[in-house]
């Protein structure tokens, strides 16, 4: 198994986070769609700065057939299968992906998830504390991108000439993620 095969895993409940984050919530109310995509791509950046694989788990308890699989961003993507709902899946995945070398963090607001995670050896992160530590991890990221660019490192001579902004496009492109002018 490679290295990077037994790095730790955040397991995310999608709809406990949009309903709990006070941004996504607000998108929500126009576009659930538009909420999730907000969601995974700031959890594709935190993944990319901590190197925790993330997966997000969306319900689809009552949509017939689903159970579908993707990549966004690099972020893993679960739809529950037909009648079996997000904590369900969340719950099978912890037992699927634990290792003696593998933390499991659960995040939910959920507190009966929260104590089944746990007592299945996963960590558990609450809704608001995730938000606070993603927050966390941008303002880290931007002060280095900040500290780049003031003091660049002579390996790309044109690092130097972009702006923050589009510094964020280019490693968003690096990472293989698709991105528009206003995210």
């Amino acid at each position: 198994m490679k290295q990077q095969d037994w790095r730790d895993v955040l397991l995310v409940d999608g709809y406990n986070m949009i309903g709990a984050w006070p941004e996504l919530s607000q998108l929500a109310d126009s576009g659930l769609e538009e909420a999730r995509d907000r969601l995974l791509h700031m959890l594709a950046d935190y993944q990319a700065y901590s190197g925790r694989r993330v997966v997000v788990v969306f319900d689809a308890y009552l949509v017939p057939g689903l159970g579908v699989k993707y990549s966004q961003g690099k972020v893993s993507v679960y739809f529950t299968k037909e009648k079996e709902t997000a904590d369900e899946c969340i719950e099978r995945l912890v037992k699927e992906l634990t290792h003696r070398r593998r933390q499991i963090y659960v995040a939910t607001s959920d507190s009966t998830e929260q104590h089944v995670a746990f007592g299945h050896g996963a960590l558990r992160i609450s809704a608001r504390e995730l938000l606070i530590i993603i927050e966390q991890a941008r303002k880290e990221v931007e002060v280095r991108i900040r500290e780049q660019t003031l003091f660049p490192i002579k390996k790309n001579p044109i690092e130097g000439k972009l702006s923050l902004e589009q510094l964020k496009i280019m490693e968003r492109m690096r990472r293989g993620e698709r991105f528009d002018k206003d995210s």
